[in-house]
């Protein structure tokens, strides 16, 4: 007689705990290396509920470690074939698919509250923070996940109980030196930086002289940041011809023959290299009748070194696409919305095919090695090479602390840390950490608020609900959104404005900080839950009273030392000189793959700072 599935896995499990599995409605987000198969043993353990979310569609790329994919199944959605796929393993178990982007409206806070727990399988810092704030708020446990190559590392979060995942700082930023990036190039990376951070985003994103760099002067780079506000005028100027025919070859013009010509001719520069060498549009397009010709097929074969022909033609091609999108999203806006903007995406075809254009003709100007679309998208997104082998033992991991969690076990659950090249065991454990006091995340005190946003305006949330129903009365505070800061004492501008102009929008956060030096509230996170309200635009908190919120924890004393070499701390002494005692465990922060994000200010004048989304290792490219 055949033995079912079922009763396998209540003979390994116990009744209790299969009882539990079974019943678990639970959410994965990320269907790419680990969660292929995290949802592979999610289904064959018998989980009665999974939901899926994943905004990406099925790459070539994918198929070596994703091994629910087939070629059959590229260009289609992750979430709709991972279901489809995955189902055949175990019928019995319920699979939804949502092909859509987790930060979406539609996966709100109330939503999150409908399942038991969340597993996050995804592979960017900006998703993963936003899928740890939803969960805090909706008080739903979080397994969060990641690899690096043969590293990885689980950790189990949950409210009050352990630390979040923004509790600890993360790794500290790539950086790039201007000079290198901007007039002395020497290696492909530098060239796809320069196309993906600057010239992208001076174009179609945010411009570089207002956020990326840190502009003041001194004697050493006086000149070079002279000469880069002149290239940002004329690049606003040829911005404001996005969706014209004379587009593409103003910009070329621009960035790849006058601005050449410009480095060329600085002598001293290339007396021990060999200078730039500057293009001109119409020859080059002259030249490039075959590969216009063949476009779609160069387009779809990203494995292929493009000539340098073709990268014109992919170059224009992918400006007309980023065009026709940027004209869209103006049309659509409102008056008072700010203006909208393409920021780079590894996934979305566009921006890395104007990226690895813009970067392959550079990198030909320059001498130096062309790379493919492929490559570029590695380079550009920063993916490090994933093993199917990792993917499955961390996928594993996370279904072993989930059933500690569906006990309700914290204290048994663990942060797990595979590290196959490390002198210790290959799987390293530690308890989980204890929240972090002053997370500005999980520290916070969260609440809801039902909101008619083209009604209430900024000074209905801070009469009503922040003074009056927080309790925060005459005290002095900030309002914080996402797009930055809303009021403080100093900035009253916006009092007036309704909270859809000031791009708040359902399912978002608003921060509240005490300001108070004396005793402040914790800070205070708002969730937006965006309603049609037939008397007043605001409807209370979730709670009918003044909730009671916390007080921020007491700053240490700073060290005094009393001139006998002994320091005191708190009433403590410490010998002067001593060391602090060590981490009890430097914990890595892992992915499957990810992107770098768009450059920030630096304090050095001298440097472009891109953030390490996925938290790598920290990567300074300086030249000689």
């Amino acid at each position: 007689m055949a033995v079912s599935r079922d009763t396998y896995n209540q003979r390994s499990l116990g009744p209790s705990l299969h009882a539990n599995v079974k019943q678990a409605r639970v959410l994965m987000v990320g269907a790419g290396g680990i969660g292929c198969e995290l949802l592979k043993d999610l289904v064959k353990t018998g989980f009665g509920v999974i939901h899926i979310v994943d905004l990406d569609t099925i790459d070539l790329s994918n198929l070596n470690r994703q091994f629910l994919f087939r070629q059959e199944h590229i260009g289609k959605s992750k979430a709709l074939v991972a279901k489809e796929i995955a189902s055949a393993f175990n019928p019995q178990v319920e699979i939804v698919a949502h092909h859509g982007n987790i930060k979406d409206a539609q996966f709100h806070a109330e939503w999150f509250r409908g399942f038991k727990l969340v597993f996050n399988a995804l592979d960017n810092l900006e998703a993963r923070r936003h899928v740890n704030r939803m969960c805090l708020a909706a008080d739903v446990p979080l397994i969060e996940s990641g690899t690096t190559g043969f590293n990885g590392q689980v950790q189990v979060i949950k409210k009050g109980v352990t630390a979040c995942y923004d509790c600890t700082t993360k790794e500290t930023p790539k950086t790039f030196p201007v000079c290198t990036i901007r007039s002395t190039p020497s290696q492909p990376i530098h060239c796809i930086v320069w196309s993906k951070s600057y010239l992208l985003n001076e174009i179609f994103g945010t411009s570089e002289d207002q956020a990326t760099l840190d502009v003041s002067e001194n004697e050493d780079n006086a000149s070079e940041i002279a000469e880069l506000k002149k290239e940002a005028e004329a690049l606003r100027k040829i911005r404001e011809s996005v969706g014209t025919e004379q587009f593409a070859q103003m910009l070329f013009d621009k960035v790849f023959n006058a601005d050449i010509a410009r480095l060329r001719s600085m002598k001293d520069m290339w007396k021990s290299r060999a200078p730039p060498k500057p293009l001109e549009y119409k020859a080059l397009l002259a030249q490039a009748s075959n590969a216009l010709a063949s476009k779609d097929e160069v387009l779809r074969d990203g494995q292929r070194i493009w000539s340098l022909e073709e990268n014109l033609v992919v170059f224009n091609d992918s400006l007309d696409r980023l065009s026709k999108r940027m004209l869209k999203l103006t049309a659509a806006r409102g008056e008072d919305m700010p203006k909208p903007t393409i920021t780079f995406d590894k996934d979305d075809d566009d921006t890395l095919d104007f990226v690895a254009a813009s970067a392959n003709i550079r990198s030909h100007i320059f001498g130096i090695e062309d790379k493919s679309r492929f490559d570029i998208k590695q380079m550009a997104g920063n993916i490090i090479p994933a093993i199917a082998t990792t993917n499955a033992i961390v996928a594993g991991l996370c279904v072993l602390q989930a059933f500690k969690v569906l006990r309700g076990e914290y204290d048994k659950a663990r942060e797990v840390f595979l590290t196959p090249f490390a002198p210790q065991r290959l799987l390293g454990v530690d308890s989980p950490r204890p929240p972090n006091p002053t997370c500005p995340v999980c520290s916070a005190y969260n609440t809801s608020v039902s909101i008619d946003l083209s009604r209430a305006t900024l000074k209905d949330l801070v009469d009503d609900i922040v003074k009056l129903r927080l309790g925060y009365g005459e005290k002095e505070f900030a309002v914080n959104s996402s797009a930055g800061l809303l009021y403080d004492p100093d900035e009253t501008e916006n009092l007036d404005k309704h909270l859809d102009e000031l791009g708040i929008k359902h399912n978002d956060f608003v921060t509240i900080v005490d300001e108070d030096d004396e005793d402040p509230f914790i800070n205070v996170v708002i969730n937006i839950q965006e309603a049609t309200l037939p008397d007043k635009p605001i409807q209370g908190l979730e709670t009918s009273q003044v909730p009671t919120i916390p007080r921020k924890p007491k700053k240490q004393l700073p060290v005094e030392s009393n001139g006998n070499g002994v320091s005191q701390i708190n009433g403590k002494r410490a010998i002067d000189g001593e060391p602090p005692a060590k981490d009890p465990k430097k914990r890595l922060r892992t992915d499957d793959d990810g992107p770098i994000p768009a450059a920030k200010k630096s304090k050095n004048d001298d440097i472009v700072i891109i953030d390490d989304d996925v938290g790598t290792g920290a990567i300074e490219i300086i030249d000689d």
